[in-house]
């Protein structure tokens, strides 16, 4: 690593009824059904891989946070337009058409805009996908401004809100601190030893989860600081990029980020101008939702 490295802030038995593990702490709410039923070939309901229209993809929406208000406390996050370039070529080699950058955003303008894309979602679009580049602190993110909870930004895209990405992969890609906390590490010691024909299908109503199909990709585990170098960009992100431009035609999405973990924990190290910052680690945390396998390249048809 180059100097500059920096952190950014459970049913009974068969036969039986179903109950819940606890009771509801209010009675249950309406659940808001959209108005309009999301439909699914019974093809693509019991495939394991998600149905990925390479001519729509869907869109991209990148938050690129790097100057914020001297309310917030929060410091000039440099290294953070390398990552947004980063993001921005990746996707567009991977085949994404629509791409949209934002910069140094408020808390409402980031919420406006994702309530803005769910509302005017079609249902062409294969998948969803939102990079956010900023400070944070566990379960928040911030705008230029103040921070906004994570799940706000979450909530316009799942099935009740957007029933055009309904069954379909929403990606979120998190570059922020979750906390202030410093992996230090573990030394281990190295051994140097090698351990047909086309159909009419029935067209099915399908009930699925409303928070189903999501994967939220964090830099980092909940507590700890998640670092950036000032030149290069962040550690996670950067792995992201280089991940996903050797391999996003021949593995998975979570193939992938299992890849960026191994990366991140094994090839990066900080050096930072504060000895206890010294030689600190991070792990990313890969949260899944999702319900089959993500390929942005056409596969096999054994998958």
């Amino acid at each position: 690593m180059s100097s500059g490295d920096q952190v950014d802030a459970r049913g009974e038995a068969a036969g039986g009824e179903d109950n819940t593990d606890a009771l509801p702490r209010h009675p249950p709410q309406p659940s808001g059904l959209p108005a309009s039923i999301p439909t699914v070939r019974e093809s693509d309901f019991v495939s394991n891989v998600y149905k990925m229209d390479r001519s729509n993809l869907g869109p991209v929406i990148i938050f690129n946070n790097k100057d914020f208000h001297p309310r917030t406390q929060m410091g000039k996050r440099d290294g953070t337009d390398r990552d947004a370039d980063n993001m921005n070529s990746i996707f567009q080699t991977m085949g994404f058409q629509d791409i949209q950058q934002f910069n140094n955003q408020t808390a409402s303008e980031m919420r406006d805009k994702l309530w803005k894309a769910s509302k005017t979602m079609t249902t062409a679009s294969s998948c969803f996908v939102c990079v956010i580049l900023t400070h944070g602190e566990e379960g928040f993110v911030f705008g230029t401004d103040d921070k906004v909870p994570i799940d706000d930004l979450v909530l316009p895209f799942k099935g009740n809100h957007c029933p055009a990405l309904a069954g379909k992969p929403k990606i979120f890609i998190i570059q922020a601190c979750r906390g202030t906390e410093l992996d230090s590490g573990v030394e281990v010691e190295d051994s140097g030893m090698e351990i047909g024909t086309e159909m009419d299908e029935e067209v099915m109503i399908r009930r699925i989860p409303t928070e189903a199909d999501f994967l939220m990709a964090y830099s980092v585990v909940p507590g700890y600081f998640a670092w950036r170098n000032s030149a290069n960009g962040s550690w996670f992100i950067q792995a992201v990029y280089d991940v996903f431009r050797r391999h996003w035609k021949d593995m998975d999405l979570m193939t992938m980020m299992t890849r960026v973990n191994k990366r991140v924990a094994y090839d990066f190290e900080s050096r930072a101008a504060r000895e206890f910052m010294n030689r600190k680690k991070q792990i990313p945390c890969i949260t899944s939702m999702l319900t089959k396998d993500v390929y942005f390249y056409p596969q096999p048809k054994s998958l």
